[in-house]
């Protein structure tokens, strides 16, 4: 978990800082000079560090020996000749809010951006690292993982689907001293009602037609570890009365036997549903619910952890190399892009796409106009025009139909003869077509701007297609007026 480290002599300030970070909900350590280097080394987690500048050579010295920790200069300003990567900026009294605020954001930025993935999320696990990210959020879920997985407690994961709310169950369990034990996850959505007793208590031969040996349930396969019941809400009421006695008493029995067994088993569950809501529509049972949760994380929807994205598409990838696949990289533009989606598949969506673009654009490194549509959106969170329209795939293909067509049905009178398409011969050797198409493009895109003055509805007009077209058009070979003068 990242922490905020303020270094300074003067009492004063300190005092000042703390009451500041407390009332921003930041986890702040303090210290003097003498010892802020060694404070400093303990570890990499400072996701800020408030150094005071009154001893400006010190604190130059002590920002050149950290290239990798983000720092904020307070109080004093620090020599003009120096730059250096890792400094932030610095904040002079009175401090403000806002100020404060996009400092520390900023510092977060180059914190995360400058972390081997490993030390972004607790050692204790591996398996943390699916739970990637410094969100409040995930941050908070981390937490309560470590404070819940040396307990017996029941747990209710809850959450949309696709937030991950097995690997929140296997974290707690390989935290937990059932570590050695199975893990055995069990979808209760998945199985008919009228099978699912067989499915977690086992069945004895001749039970039911088609019982034609003994069977052992999910419950007696998880014995000294953890049983995952996921979308525990999709559970029949008759389902869920046996399962609250197997809670209450830790017995039961398979299907068509007389033989009671005890379990030794740890129970999470999981759903996307409101229980509470369905308890009220009598569709699921209010004490098994209190039974289940003991202990409830709230698994948070990618939305609300956007933030999040860079390292999670930083994961994806490393995991796409990690099975020998091709793996891609992003733009900060692409980033920004998938930044402002609103995710309704959540992480599996995300894992989905850059799985995609892999194989479209294997070792590429992604920009904006390599993503598919609905996930193209402006630098202000809007949905890019073309996507909004409902342009399909193949607008970029029609865009250029229409050019041609446009072109052979009204010439445009330039210094050159512009061919029509049965003039054009292939060389012996061949053509880059792609490059040989956007070039023509980018050429006449030009002369039809020029021609009308630069007025981009006129041009667009003349080159047979929408205005919204040719600004995307523009904006992607970047073309603008003022390149053109210069």
């Amino acid at each position: 978990m990242s922490e905020i480290l303020v270094i300074s002599d003067n009492q004063a300030r300190i005092e000042h800082f703390k009451i500041i970070l407390s009332f921003l909900a930041e986890d702040g350590h303090y210290s003097g000079y003498s010892d802020c280097l060694k404070v400093i080394g303990k570890g990499d987690n400072w996701s800020s560090v408030l150094i005071d500048g009154e001893m400006p050579e010190v604190a130059e010295d002590v920002i050149e020996k950290y290239p990798e920790t983000p720092f904020i200069n307070i109080g004093f300003q620090l020599s003009g000749e120096r730059s250096f990567k890792n400094l932030m900026g610095s904040l002079f009294e009175p401090i403000t809010y806002a100020n404060l605020n996009e400092l520390l954001k900023k510092s977060t930025d180059y914190y995360t951006a400058n972390r081997p993935l490993d030390t972004l999320v607790s050692g204790k696990t591996k398996l943390f690292r699916s739970l990637v990210g410094n969100s409040r959020g995930i941050t908070e879920v981390r937490d309560l993982i470590e404070q819940v997985a040396p307990v017996e407690a029941n747990v209710l994961v809850l959450g949309e689907s696709g937030t991950g709310k097995e690997v929140i169950a296997r974290n707690i369990h390989y935290m937990s001293k059932r570590q050695k034990g199975p893990f055995v996850p069990v979808n209760c959505g998945a199985i008919p009602g009228e099978l699912l007793e067989s499915e977690l208590f086992g069945h004895e031969k001749g039970a039911f037609t088609g019982a034609i040996s003994s069977r052992k349930g999910r419950f007696e396969m998880a014995e000294s570890g953890t049983l995952f019941l996921d979308e525990i809400g999709d559970m029949p009421l008759q389902m869920q009365v046996k399962l609250l006695r197997v809670l209450q008493e830790r017995i039961f029995e398979r299907v068509g036997g007389t033989k009671t067994l005890k379990c030794d088993v740890r129970i999470i569950a999981a759903t996307h549903r409101n229980l509470e809501g369905m308890i009220a529509d009598g569709k699921f049972r209010e004490d098994l619910f209190y039974r289940l949760n003991v202990f409830p994380i709230e698994s948070p929807g990618l939305r609300e952890r956007a933030q999040d994205i860079p390292l999670l598409l930083q994961e994806l990838a490393s995991r796409l190399e990690g099975s020998k696949q091709d793996s891609v990289r992003f733009t900060e533009s692409a980033m920004r892009s998938l930044m402002a989606h609103s995710w309704p598949g959540n992480v599996r969506e995300l894992s989905n796409l850059v799985e995609r673009l892999s194989i479209l654009h294997p070792k590429q490194v992604i920009d904006v106009e390599h993503l598919p549509h609905k996930y193209q959106y402006e630098d202000d969170g809007t949905q890019a025009v073309h996507a909004e329209a409902g342009q399909d795939e193949n607008a970029e293909r029609d865009a250029i139909n229409a050019m041609f067509k446009y072109a052979q049905a009204n010439p445009v009178s330039t210094d050159t003869h512009l061919p029509t398409a049965s003039d054009t011969t292939l060389p012996s050797d061949g053509v880059n077509l792609k490059e040989y198409l956007s070039d023509l493009e980018i050429s006449l895109i030009r002369q039809a701007l020029e021609k009308q003055d630069w007025v981009v509805a006129r041009a667009a007009d003349q080159l047979g297609m929408r205005r919204t077209t040719l600004v995307e058009k523009m904006r992607k070979y970047e073309i603008s007026r003022d390149k053109e003068t210069n």
